[in-house]
């Protein structure tokens, strides 16, 4: 909001309707703020956990960049959080980068898909040993670069997975399209087998109350109908949305920023971050959080609490 200025009547008005005119967002009522810290710098306390009982807690991140995380002392998240599955999106490294601290993260086992060159990348880092991992989506157009990693578990599947970004003028949302076939497909033979759990980055803000400005995004990746729709056709197939089934009209609660305009500490977000499950599998959900105080991305942790 603009700061209350001095000065007299009818000019100062005449010039705060101009304000007004020219800067819609200065009219609207103070948004909500984002207290956000370093982690080395955060308190454990901030990492509450729901009074009702739960078994299994899953963390999932888009880090932006795994080196990049690590320098920012991501991993103390792992530290204060202690997920039993800790799933990551956009790690930007190959197995013959990955820094040593990674490569052997005690009490997990790790998992890893990002090939050489790639920019995506995706790793799940689990306590509890799988009874099988799948790598890919098995289609190379989007194998080449790592997008997904499925994690057999006794009672469900888990998928990690970064959803392609339609990019700018939306130059991938053709690509993006079949992608949404694809794993729309796989999604279902899997749950013909057993509940599925997916976690991660979906690209997509599903209704408009999940994010800041959806009046001026609607042709923008992330927003645009086709987008919004193909998570409509995924869920009209037999999953729920565990963040919307748990908290329908919360506002303001984003997992995604971008780094312009002061935009996270005005919480001026979108949520691209999921945990969605198959409706038989709804009743194991206790509850959902986003850390949003954690920095290290542009995005922020979620973790999902389950009673399984």
């Amino acid at each position: 909001m603009l700061a209350p200025g001095c000065g007299g009547g009818a000019v100062l008005k005449s010039l705060h309707n101009v304000l007004n005119f020219c800067f819609p967002a200065a009219a609207k009522k103070k948004e909500k703020k984002i207290e956000a810290t370093s982690i080395q710098n955060m308190d454990k306390d901030l990492f509450t956990s729901p009074t009702a009982e739960f078994n299994l807690k899953i963390s999932s991140w888009n880090v932006a960049g795994l080196r990049a995380w690590l320098k920012k002392d991501g991993l103390k998240f792992v530290d204060y959080e202690e997920p039993d599955i800790f799933c990551l999106q956009e790690t930007k490294c190959s197995n013959d980068q990955l820094p040593e601290e990674m490569s052997r993260l005690p009490g997990y086992h790790p998992y890893w898909l990002c090939m050489p060159g790639g920019y995506a990348g995706v790793a799940i880092y689990s306590k509890i040993m799988p009874i099988n991992v799948e790598y890919g989506i098995g289609n190379e157009e989007f194998d080449d670069v790592g997008r997904m990693i499925t994690a057999e578990y006794e009672k469900f599947y888990l998928i990690n997975v970064y959803v392609p970004n339609s990019g700018r003028k939306l130059v991938n949302l053709e690509l993006r399209m079949r992608w949404e076939v694809l794993f729309q497909a796989y999604v279902q033979k899997l749950d013909a087998l057993k509940p599925v759990i997916i976690c991660g980055d979906m690209n997509v803000s599903h209704l408009e109350i999940d994010l800041a400005n959806p009046k001026s995004n609607t042709r923008n990746a992330g927003f645009t109908k086709e987008e919004r729709d193909k998570m409509s056709e995924l869920l009209e197939l037999g999953y729920v949305d565990t963040f919307r089934h748990l908290y329908p009209d919360t506002k303001g609660a984003y997992t995604f920023w971008t780094y312009m305009a002061n935009a996270r500490a005005r919480n001026v977000g979108w949520r691209l971050d999921y945990c969605i499950v198959s409706q038989r599998f709804i009743s194991r959900i206790v509850d959902q959080v986003f850390r949003s105080h954690c920095l290290g991305s542009d995005h922020c942790p979620i973790t999902v609490f389950l009673n399984v």
